[in-house]
């Protein structure tokens, strides 16, 4: 089944200069193997078209179920450069949450969100 990653996984973010650091963290173990699947580097770039202009480099961290994401020229020239205040690590890391993963449908009841008062995953 097809669900938005906000169900699955939860993001923080920082931003340094012209960089953005995100990490997508699973809720359930469960789901980590299929973020891992899913969410490259070069995935996680196209879902920024436009946005993310240099390399996007991912680090697994398997202990706390965790990718993370470091996207190079990602901010527009950085803070202090740009005017379009969007694109900060905060923001950035919202926009993922939207990213459609494939998981089976025996982890829906640990889906977060999914259902909720008539929520579906779209």
């Amino acid at each position: 089944m097809k669900v938005m990653l906000r169900h699955v996984a939860h993001t923080r973010s920082g931003d340094k200069g012209n960089t953005s650091n995100i990490s997508v963290i699973a809720y359930a173990p469960e789901f980590y193997p299929h973020l891992k699947a899913q969410l490259s580097a070069d995935r996680f770039k196209a879902h920024y078209a436009g946005v993310v202009k240099g390399q996007v480099q991912r680090y697994e961290v398997d202990t706390i179920c965790a990718l993370n994401f470091v996207a190079h020229d990602a901010l527009g020239g950085g803070v202090s450069r740009s005017l379009c205040l969007d694109n900060y690590g905060k923001s950035l890391s919202s926009r993922v949450l939207s990213f459609e993963v494939d998981v089976p449908e025996i982890l829906r009841p640990l889906l977060v969100g999914y259902g909720d008062k008539g929520v579906d995953a779209r």
